[in-house]
């Protein structure tokens, strides 16, 4: 959603329970933006620890040091 300035200033209480529904309010001043307002928590929404259980296996060799020909390309 769009307002302009004037609008965010008339409108803040509504459109802080809009953004905390969920939505992203974008601010304008002459019809450009300048200001995003969204929801804090959004990132955290849909993860949760231990969701990828099962998808991947670390290998045996994780913490194994590299080939020398790798080890190579960050001493140069």
């Amino acid at each position: 959603m769009e307002v302009n300035i004037s609008q965010a200033n008339r409108q803040l209480s509504g459109l802080l329970k809009r953004v905390a529904a969920g939505d992203e309010v974008v601010i304008t001043k002459r019809g450009k933006p300048v200001a995003r307002i969204e929801p804090v928590y959004t990132w955290a929404k849909g993860r949760l620890l231990g969701s990828a259980k099962g998808e991947f296996v670390v290998p045996e060799d994780f913490n194994d040091p590299l080939p020398k020909e790798i080890e190579d390309l960050f001493w140069k």
